[in-house]
C-alpha cells in the first residue's frame, strides 16, 4: 500500500522527551495529530504558518455595524433633512474602534 503512495524510502530519527514535548505543542497549536503528515511537511517546507484571523473576523463585524449605522443616519437625513451631532460622533466611534482593530492586526504582522 505504502508503493502506491510513492513513498518508500523510510526516515528514522530519535528524539529527547523534551523535543517530543516541544513538538506535541507545535502540533496542538497547529490543530494536527498526525505526526507523520506533520514531520513530513516540517521537513519538506521548512515552516507552517497557522494564523489567527480572530482580529480580522472582528474587524468585519465593526465595519458591518459602521455599515448598518451610516445607512440608518442616511435614511433619517433623508426625511428630515437634519443631520444630528450624536449621529456624526457614533460614526466617529465606530472608525476609532476598526483603526484600532487594524493597528493590533498589523502588529500581529509584525512579528511574524
Amino acid at each position: 500500500m505504502r508503493q502506491k503512495e510513492g513513498r518508500t524510502v523510510g526516515l528514522y530519527t530519535k528524539v529527547t522527551p523534551e523535543e517530543k514535548a516541544v513538538i506535541d505543542r507545535k502540533m496542538s497549536e497547529l490543530g494536527t495529530a498526525n505526526l507523520r503528515a506533520y514531520l513530513r511537511k516540517m521537513a519538506v517546507d521548512g515552516y507552517i504558518v497557522n494564523l489567527d484571523m480572530s482580529g480580522v473576523v472582528e474587524m468585519v463585524k465593526l465595519l458591518r455595524s459602521i455599515s448598518s449605522n451610516v445607512n440608518q443616519i442616511a435614511r433619517r437625513c433623508n426625511s428630515t433633512h437634519n443631520l444630528y451631532a450624536q449621529d456624526v460622533e457614533d460614526l466617529r466611534q465606530g472608525y476609532a474602534a476598526v483603526w484600532r482593530q487594524i493597528d493590533e492586526l498589523l502588529k500581529k504582522f509584525e512579528k511574524l
